[in-house]
């Protein structure tokens, strides 16, 4: 028997991309699944609690007395969006996590499990990120994680909660249709026969992991009463041109790239080590290739063949990371 078999479970940002999976897998397994989001969830067999979490009504009636496990999910996660609103960024990221430990607390729920950032870390340039990097966030998205994990961490030891923030790397997978970031861009650019641009020349170093390794990660974090913080990768380290060749194999479009200037502190690379997750017990199954391969049937034309042409067309004026 499973840990989550039985379990009453709520699952906050369950209507988004990494959520709608991880909902699906743990009815799948037998929970009893509740979502808070501000979108009513589409996934049937829910209990939905629809409202924002700043508001402390909203997760009141989330965290229900008998929740034994909270996956915590909800955050801006844009950089752009929580440089532009700060304040904003730290009363999602940080105020309602809080309330949501607190809730915790009072209400005894065994578990909690949030989603954080190898953002926390900063820029440690083309250094191997560990879990024992210091934390030197900055940006407010990256600085609002370090403080939820700094919550989570206080709630773990003072009251025995099982707490563990996973920091993902970048997550790419199904479901990420109206997304902006690289991935569903290049699937964009070859439906449409349209290029991208590309800061610099592309040698900049990632990590993608697919969302359904991702969802692994969660559950097996649950499964082994994980505590700390831990790193959720691929443990691959691909460039950006890596990324385009695998998105032109897939595909089979040109996707034409444009290489413009990269902007100030831009990072040159993002190299994690998973080995933490390993001990755990942590197998991610997508390399690039496969995982670029179950994006592409949501993007592609009728028939499954790319829009004529190849390039003609203006780049569509986002760059790569």
């Amino acid at each position: 028997m499973t840990a989550e078999q039985g379990s009453r479970v709520l699952v906050t940002g369950g209507s988004g991309f990494i959520g709608r999976r991880l909902v699906r897998a743990l009815l799948d397994s037998g929970a009893e699944v509740t979502v808070a989001d501000l979108h009513e969830p589409t996934e049937p067999g829910v209990h939905a609690v629809v409202g924002d979490l700043r508001d402390e009504s909203v997760a009141a009636r989330a965290v229900s007395p008998g929740t034994d496990m909270i996956f915590h999910l909800a955050a801006v996660t844009s950089v752009l969006r929580s440089l532009e609103d700060p304040v904003g960024t730290y009363q999602t990221n940080v105020q309602a996590t809080a309330t949501l430990l607190e809730l915790a607390r009072a209400r005894r729920v065994g578990g909690f499990i949030m989603a954080s950032t190898n953002a926390v870390v900063g820029d440690v340039g083309s250094s191997v990120i560990t879990e024992e990097a210091p934390l030197h966030p900055l940006t407010p998205y990256g600085a609002t994680k370090a403080a939820g994990e700094m919550l989570l961490s206080c709630y773990t030891a003072a009251y025995g909660i099982a707490g563990c923030a996973l920091r993902f790397s970048n997550v790419y997978g199904p479901g990420m249709q109206h997304k902006d970031s690289f991935v569903p861009r290049l699937m964009r650019a070859a439906r449409d026969g349209h290029g991208v641009q590309v800061y610099g020349d592309g040698t900049q170093v990632r990590d993608l992991i697919h969302v359904d390794d991702i969802v692994s990660a969660l559950l097996l974090a649950w499964r082994t009463r994980a505590t700390g913080s831990t790193i959720i990768g691929a443990g691959e380290s691909v460039t950006v041109n890596d990324i385009i060749a695998a998105a032109r194999s897939v595909t089979g479009a040109a996707i034409p790239v444009e290489n413009i200037a990269p902007k100030p502190g831009e990072m040159p690379a993002v190299i994690v080590d998973i080995s933490r997750a390993r001990a755990m017990g942590y197998r991610p199954t997508h390399d690039l290739k496969s995982g670029i391969a179950t994006v592409w049937p949501e993007f592609a034309p009728a028939g499954g063949v790319p829009a004529s042409g190849t390039g003609a067309q203006a780049p569509d004026g986002k760059a790569a990371p």
